[in-house]
């Protein structure tokens, strides 16, 4: 198992510095965050940063962490731009980019504020498999057209592809034991792992924990091809301050099948750029 600790809060500086703290005490990946503008409590006075901007500038000055951002809003972005985006950081990293996806969070104004934008979970989850068909074309680099409902374009070529030929994805999935949705678990198996979630209110509530884990590792084993290759699935949590919990808590997501830990901290109130940088530099437990 892989542990990632995502910059959830502090300035671009900041976030770059902790990026850079990440591989030099032993972590597997640095992640950021997507909102443009949040209509949330909490979140409503803090500057939101250009995600791909971040990575780009993190990927300048590591050289071997996992970047990504928990998760990326893809529908709300013009492929075509996505595209190049992507590519770039890609590139830039030498092939260490990572793309965990979603729908977008409801309070995001970047949907409720502009007209013709998909509101619905509905209009966003279309609009998110349209958007990822549209990218993994682009990584083919042949040229190509799409025509959909919320992804319409002429002719499009990329001629240069990714460093490993696509762009590792990973969506947001919810799991329901007793009634998975089958929607959002359906497009996870059809990329290269997920970030399950289960129904809560916050994103602490919203966490998969280790016996749901073991459930959906078990389910996807059922209804994946065994021949598709690795698949990743994506705990988030945060470790205990003391060492030996952290080895237990860790251990116990690796035996439910776990392949990344990704450290979480999202509480306003409690958590702020210094108190990461701290966690960061305490570095992941042995397993």
């Amino acid at each position: 198992m892989k542990f990632g600790f995502i910059g959830s809060y502090g300035s671009p500086t900041q976030q770059v510095r902790l990026a850079q703290e990440c591989e030099a005490h032993g972590w597997d990946g640095f992640f950021t965050w997507d909102g443009v503008s949040l209509d949330v409590e909490g979140f409503d006075a803090q500057p939101t940063f250009d995600p791909f901007g971040m990575l780009a500038a993190a990927a300048a000055v590591t050289e071997r962490i996992i970047l990504g951002a928990m998760v990326f809003a893809f529908p709300r972005r013009r492929p075509w731009e996505l595209a190049q985006q992507i590519l770039t950081v890609d590139h830039l990293s030498g092939g260490r980019l990572v793309l965990p996806v979603g729908v977008g969070v409801p309070m995001d104004r970047a949907f409720t504020s502009v007209p013709g934008q998909p509101s619905t979970l509905r209009e966003r989850a279309h609009a998110l498999d349209e958007v990822l068909a549209w990218l993994e074309r682009s990584w083919s680099g042949d040229s190509f057209e799409q025509s959909g409902e919320h992804v319409t374009t002429g002719t499009f070529q990329f001629p240069v592809p990714p460093v490993h030929g696509r762009v590792p994805v990973w969506p947001v999935a919810v799991w329901d034991a007793e009634r998975p949705p089958r929607r959002s678990l359906d497009r996870a198996l059809r990329w290269d792992g997920m970030v399950p979630q289960v129904r809560g209110d916050s994103p602490e509530d919203a966490e998969a924990g280790p016996e749901q884990i073991r459930e959906l590792v078990d389910w996807i084993a059922e209804h994946r091809d065994g021949g598709a290759g690795t698949y990743d699935v994506v705990m988030q949590g945060r470790l205990d301050a003391d060492p030996a919990v952290a080895q237990v808590q860790a251990r116990t997501a690796a035996e439910a099948g776990a392949t990344w830990w990704v450290e979480s901290w999202w509480d306003p109130t409690t958590t702020t750029p210094e108190s990461l940088l701290e966690r960061v530099r305490q570095g992941p437990p042995s397993l």
